[in-house]
């Protein structure tokens, strides 16, 4: 037996929980920002994908106007610093209502490092960082897609495996539902199959032979 959610009858932050709880796992991006003033900024979304191969793009989205979005929007430009295990509590810490006055980098114990093609910093401690400058921004009811170009990324050698990531020396964490978090746990590989190599070889209606 199932039972039926419906965003309708269900309170909005209720059916958010739910979903939440399902659209697993999530990758976060921890996002740092800087403001028209020059605050730094530093966040973690975990709505969060790649949007375009070519030219590449990543997108987050802002669950109602947080100060990563109003950031991103004054300067044009972002960083999405890897997630990883061994920075869960940073990450976490970093998510805590500061007031815009107040640097997550300074609050939670982080060093800036300066990045490659854009004025914002990136997480030091972090092996991974992409570099983006603003592409646009779409309004969804009350949240706010922001889709960034990426412009750069700087991997750390730690985490190479020749001139590949390696999944295990990332160690990436992922938000779950509720306040759970998963790490990659097991690791599990297998090749798509070709058409070709289908048993059967699957051939459309239209072109079979009649």
């Amino acid at each position: 037996m199932r039972v039926d959610f419906d965003p309708g009858a269900v309170s909005g932050r209720a059916f958010y929980a739910v979903l939440n709880s399902v659209v697993v796992p999530r990758p976060i991006a921890w996002v740092s920002s800087r403001s028209a003033d020059g605050v730094l900024n530093l966040a973690p979304h975990s709505f969060f994908t790649v949007a375009c191969v070519r030219p590449p793009m990543v997108q987050f989205t802002s669950v109602g106007r947080k100060d990563s979005l109003n950031n991103v929007e004054a300067t044009g430009e972002f960083v999405v610093n890897f997630a990883s295990e061994p920075l869960y509590e940073q990450v976490n810490a970093s998510a805590t209502d500061f007031p815009p006055e107040v640097s997550e980098f300074a609050a939670v114990g982080l060093t800036t490092e300066p990045s490659a093609t854009v004025a914002v910093p990136r997480v030091a401690e972090s092996p991974v960082a992409i570099e983006c400058t603003l592409h646009t921004t779409l309004e969804l009811g009350d949240c706010t897609v922001v889709i960034g170009q990426v412009r750069h990324i700087a991997i750390d050698s730690s985490v190479l495996d020749g001139d590949h990531p390696e999944i295990t020396r990332l160690r990436p964490l992922a938000r779950l539902g509720k306040d759970e978090w998963s790490t990659i746990g097991e690791i599990r590989s297998i090749s798509r199959i070709r058409n070709s190599d289908w048993p059967g070889h699957f051939t459309p209606p239209e072109t079979r032979a009649r």
